[in-house]
């Protein structure tokens, strides 16, 4: 066995997207060989429903797969296939844009007015730039939990996993996606495939990662006796950790314990041409992309 050293810890930063959302992004847009095959990872989590109430309206999306994965609240979906439904609290959708797919994505609150999510890009090969588009919608309960000895929980969202697998198929990336929570002073190894591009998100609690630096929070600004202070977040929340090879990933969990997302995919090894939400192999093709936008033949009849 071989460890894999943490080789990068990056914090997310804030940013607006779609009708004014705030969210805080932690890759995407550049750089897309560094995560192959993924290329974007957004945390949407919010308190307030003023910074996101304005939702993602119609938009299109060609050439990859978005991942959205619900903790709180509820994102109300629909498309130009005429596909609709509501994603709720532990929810997961994994949809393949494919040759083009019109949709957009609204979210409301708890009634706490918390919307907490997480959305993933994963690349398509060439050979499945163009598949007809396709929708995995997964409840909460269909999600397995495998509690360990020790009380570490991990829910298996997609890929093979201490002897379970997650209700998620045939994705071309043939990822493993997970939600792991270790309790506090567990010191836990988890074993993954050492040809897969790896990293972890930290959402709660802190913990350290063999060879990492400490997670690092983020910057807050909080009300202190009537007057705002910025003030360092010692959780290691939005903390994303940037794995090297090898077949082991060892974590040590603080005295809060430690949730994390742990996603490793196999990378596709091929040019990346990208301009927004269209991701395709070369510029001829985004060309074509958005010239079928214009003239209003971007979506496909199914089994073309």
């Amino acid at each position: 066995m071989s460890l894999r050293p943490a080789i990068s810890t990056i914090l997310a930063k804030a940013t607006i997207e779609g009708a004014g959302v705030n969210l805080h992004r932690a890759f995407g847009f550049s750089k897309p060989k560094l995560f192959d095959p993924f290329l974007l990872f957004d945390d949407f989590r919010n308190e307030n429903p003023e910074d996101y109430a304005g939702g993602f309206p119609w938009h299109p999306h060609r050439g990859i797969e978005t991942i959205t994965y619900v903790l709180n609240g509820i994102v109300e979906h629909s498309d130009s296939l005429g596909n609709t439904g509501n994603l709720g609290a532990g929810d997961v959708q994994w949809m393949t844009a494919g040759s083009g797919i019109m949709h957009q994505e609204m979210p409301k609150g708890n009634d706490k007015g918390q919307m907490h999510g997480f959305q993933l890009w994963a690349n398509l090969p060439s050979n499945l730039k163009m598949t007809d588009p396709r929708y995995q919608d997964v409840e909460s309960k269909e999600i397995p939990e495998i509690i360990d000895d020790d009380g570490t929980r991990v829910k298996i969202i997609t890929g093979e996993f201490w002897g379970k697998r997650g209700p998620v198929d045939g994705i071309a990336a043939d990822p493993l996606y997970l939600d792991i929570y270790v309790p506090a002073g567990v010191k836990k190894t988890f074993k993954i495939d050492t040809y897969r591009n790896t990293f972890a998100y930290v959402f709660d609690g802190a913990g350290y990662f063999a060879d990492a630096s400490s997670p690092r929070g983020v910057l807050l600004e909080k009300e202190v006796m009537g007057q705002e202070l910025n003030i360092r977040d010692l959780s290691g929340n939005r903390t994303l950790v940037q794995f090297g090879t090898g077949d082991e990933i060892v974590v040590q969990a603080g005295e809060k314990g430690i949730r994390f997302l742990l996603v490793a995919g196999t990378p596709i090894q091929e040019p990346v041409a990208w301009h927004g939400p269209i991701v395709m192999n070369t510029a001829e093709e985004l060309q074509q992309a958005f010239k079928e936008l214009r003239n209003d033949t971007f979506i496909k009849p199914l089994d073309h």
